[in-house]
């Protein structure tokens, strides 16, 4: 699967590797394009995943604020829920960046 913005590709892995949760598809950290992502300062805390950080997307010189996100340490309770440890998997907004299976 490829996660895209404006046409750029962000990330690409195997549906094998990526972790659904609550509907999202996770992505793995090394399928992420160098570069494109920066820490967002928007804070959110879910109260079963834990502590998020959220990432702006940066691609051909343009931000896309808030267009990922992470939990990279997620409490360990919630890997039971997942099925997983998704430590530092990166799913992406889907106002915001396409999702294309056939990659």
């Amino acid at each position: 699967m490829q996660a895209k913005i404006d046409g750029a590709v962000i990330a690409t892995a195997a549906e094998s590797e990526l972790i659904m949760i609550e509907g999202n598809p996770y992505f793995p950290p090394s399928s992420l394009s160098d570069g494109v992502l920066s820490d967002s300062p928007t804070p959110y805390t879910c109260p079963w995943k834990g502590v998020c950080q959220y990432h702006d997307v940066t691609v051909t010189g343009q931000r896309h604020a808030d267009a990922a996100w992470s939990y990279p340490e997620p409490y360990p309770a919630s890997f039971a829920r997942v099925g997983s440890d998704y430590s530092g998997y990166v799913a992406f907004d889907p106002r915001q960046v396409t999702l294309d299976p056939a990659a």
